[in-house]
């Protein structure tokens, strides 16, 4: 038993050590959203440190798909799951879903932790977060919101938001996020609650109007705006978390090895 606990650990030691010697695959959502964004930033980091070619695999429509696609690979450490939380909630809200995210995944790293911003487009006639819950009580059905695939954290800072503050707002979905920014900005639906990365960029040319921001605390990736709870919605609270996840059974030394150069990145 001993030699075969030896034999096994040595080919996980070797199969870090050869790792990686081929181009990576990081699958994760469908181009022009945050996810993306973020996706080939780390994509870029690791191709410099690792010396491989890691490249951007954009999967449209809901986290179920990538989450298929990187369950099905083989535990190599050649295909690998960039995400928000959604994935893991999605077998909880859908019974089609096959995958379990506890069995079927390895986490490697949490990616990335930040506040979704509450912006309206500019014909809506409001200035700040009280002002937009007095509207949206005055006029119950009325107003609609954008939003990404059932489950995922812009949907659940806008039903978070609509439960809390006690308003009607009507969800309009959207495959993926940048189409529903892009609807935001054109006018189409009257507010969002996107990354702060994605909408600050038409924050500072007034195509859209902030008012608050999702966190607990004010955010320096918004500066000067105040958060949602300290606007008229006491205990207010909604982030937006990405991680990165590789199959189940992939050799420990290449998850040590990926969480090592991730974090670097």
């Amino acid at each position: 038993m001993f030699t075969l606990g030896m034999a096994v650990l040595g080919a996980g030691v070797a199969s870090g050590q050869d790792y990686p010697n081929k181009p990576i695959r990081l699958v994760t959502a469908a181009p022009g959203g945050a996810l993306d964004v973020a996706a080939r930033l780390i994509a870029r980091g690791l191709t410099g440190s690792l010396g491989q070619q890691v490249v951007v695999d954009n999967r449209g429509g809901s986290a179920v798909i990538a989450a298929e696609i990187v369950v099905k690979a083989p535990p190599d450490g050649y295909t690998l799951l960039f995400y928000a939380s959604a994935v893991w909630l999605l077998p909880s809200l859908r019974d089609s879903v096959r995958y379990d995210p506890v069995r079927d995944f390895l986490p490697i790293t949490l990616a990335t932790r930040a506040p979704h911003i509450l912006v309206v487009h500019p014909s809506v006639p409001v200035n700040s977060v009280k002002e937009l819950i007095v509207l949206g009580k005055a006029r119950p059905g009325e107003l609609n919101y954008a939003s990404g695939p059932t489950g995922s954290s812009i949907h659940r800072a806008a039903e978070l938001f609509r439960a809390m503050a006690g308003v009607n707002i009507v969800r309009v979905p959207y495959k993926g996020s940048a189409q529903g920014l892009n609807d935001l900005i054109a006018g189409e639906v009257q507010l969002m609650f996107p990354t702060t990365a994605s909408a600050m960029p038409h924050v500072k040319s007034d195509r859209l109007r902030a008012l608050a921001v999702t966190s607990a605390e004010p955010s320096a990736l918004a500066p000067g705006l105040p958060t949602v709870a300290a606007s008229g919605v006491p205990g207010y609270e909604a982030v937006a978390m990405t991680g990165i996840w590789a199959p189940a059974k992939t050799p420990g030394a290449i998850i040590a090895r990926l969480n090592q150069e991730i974090v670097r990145v």
